[in-house]
């Protein structure tokens, strides 16, 4: 035994789908959900070739902000429709009682069937009126593979004439008749309201042929004849017919002569008008029957979570992608740009070694000029300073350092050699203020001959330099 999903909880839909698949092709409308009231957004009639719009129908992360309401017609000729008196309770206490009386109520063996109810709204009494739709399974399950070919997961099945039904105002005893032809035939949907309360229903199929007039007062008296057996039509009550005008003024004359009172024609809703009041009932929570069954409710949520991870890893995995090819590029620019380097590198090593190079001579031919001069300001110092009674001989320099001093001076001068080298360490080139041209004077080496031959003094001065370690 199956139940169809129950009644949905109260949803905040944005928009809604209504789909409706005859022989003749397909209806695709959209209605904008809000207000209590249904905005119509697209309508389409396609062919059976012609897929339906994926953009329309399809549901993705925005469902997640804006809900889409899907919503499918079964064909009303495949649905049972049984009226049933229960007690008033809630919808959830409801179900267990209808399934209780499934066996009396079904023409088809109860584990083959999909089912749901509609109470009818302004009980009366302790009791109330429900409306038992029972259609087999295995038609629901065909029905609903041909949607999911298109991409269509339904959230609701629904059979539209039961909008017009419960909606209807009713005030007195009356016979409500709507007639709606299809190629081969027409259906018709037979209400039979006495005392305020629906108490008969029937879903007729006539052929497309003259009698089928005829055949509807056949199953009208019928209907008549158990109702007065039961005890719940006790009189003539008025006949009320919804048509298009073509069919209106076919039947009215044969019915008006079997009633024998005028008859009320309406003009039936095109089918736009009946898929807006069916989007607006079901996105306010006014419509009960739903033939879902709930595991596919439950398969197309899975479904379309699973869809969402599935595209969420898709979005992570392509930034993923988009990041490392940028990282990529970015690294053979960093690659280009050195490879750039390097070879601007190699272009001037030449040069930088030869400049290096000739740095280096024009050093040692600077250090040669600064010795030169410096062997230069030495000669010219010691000359200078040079006591008369003292004698120089020879200069010496040793390593650009130092200066060695050789001379003779007579037997009694020994004392001037001393001050001849007091007046070297103080001597600068720069003045009283300079800094003195030897850093350092060593003590002098007399050698005084026996008698009064000549004496021989030498003595070492260390350059002032800075370059010197």
């Amino acid at each position: 035994m199956s139940t169809a999903a129950s009644k949905p909880k109260k949803t905040r839909w944005h928009s809604c789908n209504v789909v409706n698949w005859t022989a003749a092709g397909r209806q695709l409308w959209q209605f904008g959900a809000g207000g209590g009231s249904a905005a119509p957004l697209l309508e389409l009639a396609l062919a059976d070739t012609e897929p339906l719009p994926v953009r329309a129908i399809a549901k993705d992360w925005r469902d997640l902000f804006q809900s889409r309401l899907n919503i499918a017609w079964l064909p009303a000729n495949q649905v049972f429709l049984r009226v049933a008196q229960f007690p008033v309770c809630e919808l959830a206490e409801l179900r267990p009682m209808v399934e209780l009386q499934l066996e009396k109520l079904s023409p088809l063996p109860v584990t083959q069937i999909v089912w749901s109810v509609e109470p009818l709204p302004n009980p009366v009494g302790e009791m109330q009126t429900v409306i038992v739709l029972l259609v087999a399974r295995q038609l629901v399950e065909q029905f609903l593979g041909n949607l999911e070919g298109q991409g269509y997961l339904a959230d609701r099945l629904e059979i539209p004439w039961l909008h017009q039904l419960t909606t209807a105002k009713v005030d007195r005893d009356s016979v409500w008749i709507y007639a709606s032809p299809q190629q081969d035939k027409t259906l018709c949907l037979v209400a039979w309201w006495i005392g305020g309360e629906l108490r008969n229903l029937n879903l007729l199929s006539l052929p497309n042929t003259p009698e089928r007039v005829s055949l509807l007062e056949t199953q009208l008296v019928q209907i008549a004849w158990a109702a007065e057996m039961e005890g719940w039509l006790v009189a003539q009550p008025d006949l009320h017919l919804v048509a298009d005008p073509q069919t209106a003024a076919e039947w009215e004359s044969h019915l008006r002569e079997w009633a024998g009172r005028p008859i009320d024609l309406r003009p039936g809703p095109t089918p736009r008008e009946l898929a807006a009041l069916n989007a607006q009932r079901a996105t306010c929570g006014e419509s009960g029957a739903n033939l879902l069954p709930p595991e596919f409710a439950a398969r197309y949520r899975q479904q379309f979570i699973d869809g969402l991870w599935m595209r969420g890893l898709l979005g992570v995995g392509a930034v993923y992608l988009v990041g490392v090819m940028i990282y990529f590029a970015a690294l053979q620019v960093v690659n280009f740009q050195l490879d750039g380097v390097k070879n601007g590198i190699t272009a001037i090593a030449a040069n930088y070694t030869n400049a290096l190079q000739l740095k280096t001579r024009i050093e040692v031919v600077q250090e040669q000029l600064d010795l030169k001069f410096a062997a230069l300001d030495c000669y010219r110092i010691a000359v200078e300073n040079l006591p008369e009674d003292l004698s120089l001989t020879t200069l010496a320099f040793q390593k650009g350092q130092k200066v060695v001093l050789f001379g003779t001076a007579p037997s009694d001068a020994g004392s001037k050699v001393t001050d001849y080298i007091e007046a070297l360490g103080k001597v600068s080139l720069l003045g009283t203020n300079g800094p003195p041209l030897f850093s350092k004077v060593e003590p002098p080496r007399i050698q005084a001959p026996p008698g009064n031959q000549p004496i021989k003094w030498d003595f070492a001065c260390t350059i002032n330099r800075k370059e010197a370690p």
